[in-house]
């Protein structure tokens, strides 16, 4: 599977040129047992950012990666933080930079060194926090997501910088986010505080995904996101379910009956408003989805038009959560209210403003046998897409090939990073790469969360090869 993209005098394949592409191979793979270390040794701090874990953790993972920052020979490296708007402090962050030399671009590395919780760490096979080798992959819980972008950027700039030299001139930032996995709660803040010291020419982001193992991919597009919740009220109070049930429904059940409008009978979100469509450039193999996605058997996928339409270029709407009472402690009685979570993916082009109030809209004409609805907004996040004719993505593209040996995909993503907003506005002059060193196997926020040994390896030499051709020609093509 390819990308579809003509080939223009804008997007034609680079060669290698002058960039010493031997010689940074072997310095990465040459230092690839310490990276390896190095990252096992970050997998074993659970450094996560939500309020219910204990601080001190994060903090321990921010000083491991300063000190992995101290030693590619960075020297101004910082840990900084910024206060949420309640007043508590935000995660902490590792900042480093090199200034560009005379006539030189500065790109920016950013990757997250927080994590996900563990979860029911019953559906582990192996400890969380103990980095653990088997068949190929690497098993952790950020092994993957994101300290492995972590190491990726650090090991590609110091091969890039023991290779070339006095003749690395390029400019590079380090920028390692610390509570990525909790929302980026003062990313925007963190940005407008700290504008200048980030200030670059060209932003890789590595926080996605690759085609598959074996073929890498530049993440084109990104979908937007709006979260919140809805409330279904029905009763001032519950009543027993015997004396009063059957000329009122509970409000589960209306609820359900709610939940049940957001999609057609084939699966495709039924909220009149949205934008999507049909075209894109690669299609994902129904079986390959079905194997990647966990999907049981039987069970009839959602939806209309390409599978990659559906993930991509399409809204998806999801309830992730609902309040009612459990099983094991329900009574007999008519449930006054109930509130479900939902979490909505935006396609590109999207408004995330008028995509929320095109749910609100529908939601509150939608009220079942005329219960009382409360729609609560909650998070919302634009969309994103790459121009793969700017001179940063065709030397990635380059890079990526070069690597793996193989053409690389220009793919979309179905998932979210709703601060790359953040920065094109920071820095509207900036070329934006989501980059990333996960494959569909990865398990990203699940359970048994890995990393792919064999791909990670050639996301350090791509990205050495990218950091080499940016310090020779620059941006000018």
């Amino acid at each position: 599977m390819t990308s579809a993209h003509a080939e223009t005098p804008q997007n034609k394949p680079l060669d290698s040129g002058a960039t010493p592409v031997e010689a940074l191979t072997r310095a990465v793979h040459d230092s690839f047992d310490a990276t390896l270390a190095s990252l096992k040794d970050l997998v074993a701090i659970p450094g996560i950012a939500w309020s219910s874990f204990d601080p001190s953790e994060l903090d321990k993972s921010a000083e491991a990666v300063s000190a992995l920052v101290k030693a590619t020979g960075m020297e101004d490296v910082r840990i900084l933080r910024c206060d949420k708007s309640d007043g508590t402090p935000g995660g902490p962050a590792v900042v480093a930079r090199r200034p560009a030399a005379e006539g030189k671009p500065t790109i920016l590395l950013y990757a997250h060194h927080d994590v996900q919780p563990p979860g029911d760490r019953g559906l582990w096979e192996s400890e969380p926090f103990v980095a653990e080798e088997r068949d190929g992959r690497l098993y952790g819980r950020g092994a993957a997501d994101d300290k492995a972008g972590i190491m990726a950027h650090l090991a590609a700039y110091s091969a890039a910088t023991k290779v070339l030299g006095e003749d690395f001139g390029l400019g590079v930032t380090f920028f390692f986010e610390g509570e990525e996995e909790a929302g980026s709660p003062t990313f925007r803040t963190f940005l407008e505080e700290h504008r200048e010291l980030l200030r670059s020419d060209v932003i890789v982001v590595a926080d996605s995904s690759n085609w598959k193992v074996g073929v890498p991919a530049l993440t084109t597009s990104l979908r937007g996101l709006v979260d919140g919740t809805f409330e279904v009220r029905v009763l001032d109070h519950a009543v027993h379910s015997g004396m009063f049930g059957g000329p009122v429904l509970d409000a589960p059940t209306l609820l359900s009956r709610l939940i049940a409008t957001l999609h057609d009978d084939e699966g495709n979100v039924a909220v009149a408003g949205l934008v999507g469509r049909d075209e894109v450039a690669v299609d994902l193999a129904e079986a390959d989805y079905r194997a990647d996605a966990s999907v049981l058997d039987g069970v009839r996928l959602a939806g209309s038009g390409t599978i990659a339409s559906r993930l991509w270029t399409k809204p998806a709407l999801s309830i992730i959560g609902m309040d009612v009472p459990a099983v094991d402690v329900a009574s007999n009685t008519l449930i006054p209210a109930a509130r479900a979570k939902f979490s909505m993916r935006l396609a590109p082009g999207q408004d995330p403003e008028a995509a929320m109030d095109a749910l609100r809209r529908h939601v509150e004409s939608h009220a079942p046998f005329g219960a009382k609805v409360t729609f609560t907004p909650g998070e919302r996040g634009d969309a994103f897409s790459t121009d793969t004719s700017s001179a940063a993505a065709r030397v990635a593209l380059w890079a990526l090939g070069e690597s793996w040996g193989v053409k690389p995909v220009e793919m979309g993503i179905g998932g979210s990073i709703p601060f790359i907003a953040d920065l094109l506005e920071m820095y509207p002059e900036a070329q934006i790469l989501v980059t990333g060193v996960e494959d569909p196997d990865s398990r990203a926020h699940s359970a048994n969360e890995s990393l792919h040994i064999g791909d990670f390896s050639h996301a350090v030499v791509a990205e050495a090869l990218m950091l080499a051709r940016l310090n020779a020609e620059g941006l000018a093509g």
